[in-house]
């Protein structure tokens, strides 16, 4: 493996790729992570990372994917890690074990509390807040490449977003490498959010994130909750066919109906992001006889010559990359 951290990847200031799973409920599904993953590939991603389950309810799995991953397809796979529910010492007993794991990569988050504790309050010795979790992480020094959450339009319980910059700063200042975008859909919604955090004294690599649409109403919910506002051009695409299944599925696979943001040749990696980060949801890739997986992919991103990864992290001359928002689906049993 070239980079055994992400926060390399960044020191060598190239663009990023990458994808994000969330842990399956089934050994079948499981198998199907790694199918994709491996078709995912082709698009020479810089690195994967998977989701932990509110209150670390998919702790284990979590785990035995990133191993899996890592090993699989030698490449670097960033662990998400959430403090919400766990005391320090438990925080660091699970530390441990992903260093004996060897796993070199976290992505730091303070973590939504289970559904049926919904007003949770942390006990003394818990970590209420994401910085707190950090300090932790860099008692290990030297071992972690640490990420953390980012908010372009302003986390939903912050009173303003120049008081959500200030607390990026503050991840940065006790160890924080890089920051992941939540959700990302507009160009100068990223561009204004960039400056902001230039002006709050950040100054860390920053990853757009991409949620591609699956499901029109959950992911209007999604939004709503995350206060994020959705791109009125896809409400055309999107609302005549929110209740058809099969014409959503197609809406995945039509280059013209694969939405690019307008002006994206010149777009957000050019506005300082540091690359793409693609959550792959539940029902993220196709399994049709005619189509392979990558292949949706690569034609969804706007790739139809053969480039593939190199077109989207923006390796190619007079090229700056892509912001996408897609449907790509593939159900995980």
């Amino acid at each position: 493996m070239k980079y055994q951290k992400i926060s390399d990847i960044f020191k060598d200031g190239r663009k990023t790729l990458s994808f994000e799973f969330f842990p399956p409920k089934t050994d079948k599904g499981r198998e199907q992570l790694y199918r994709t993953a491996e078709e995912l590939m082709t698009l020479s991603p810089d690195f994967f990372s998977v989701t932990y389950g509110a209150g670390g309810s998919s702790a284990r799995s979590t785990l035995e994917i990133v191993e899996t991953l890592q090993s699989k397809f030698d490449i670097p796979v960033m662990h998400h890690f959430t403090c919400t529910k766990h005391t320090r010492v438990a925080i660091r007993n699970e530390l441990n074990e992903l260093m004996a794991s060897g796993i070199h990569n976290i992505l730091a988050l303070r973590g939504d509390p289970p559904a049926a504790e919904p007003h949770y309050e942390p006990g003394p010795d818990e970590p209420r807040y994401a910085f707190e979790l950090i300090k932790l992480i860099r008692e290990r020094a030297g071992w972690f490449s640490v990420g953390v959450a980012v908010f372009p339009e302003g986390h939903c319980q912050t009173p303003s977003r120049e008081l959500d910059s200030l607390y990026t700063r503050v991840k940065q200042e006790v160890g924080a490498d890089f920051g992941i975008c939540q959700v990302c859909f507009d160009i100068e919604i990223f561009r204004e959010f960039y400056m902001r955090q230039c002006d709050a004294g950040v100054t860390m690599p920053m990853i757009p994130g991409i949620l591609p649409v699956v499901n029109w109403e959950n992911f209007v919910n999604f939004c709503n909750r995350c206060a994020t506002k959705i791109p009125e051009i896809l409400k055309p695409i999107y609302e005549p066919i929110a209740a058809d299944t099969a014409a959503m599925e197609k809406a995945g696979v039509q280059p013209q109906e694969c939405l690019v943001i307008e002006d994206s040749r010149n777009g957000v990696l050019a506005a300082k992001a540091a690359g793409m980060h693609v959550v792959a949801t539940s029902n993220f890739y196709t399994q049709r006889e005619d189509l392979s997986d990558a292949d949706v992919i690569v034609t969804a991103l706007g790739d139809s010559d053969g480039e593939k990864g190199q077109l989207i992290k923006g390796n190619i001359p007079g090229y700056d990359g892509v912001l996408h928002v897609s449907q790509l689906t593939h159900m995980f049993e």
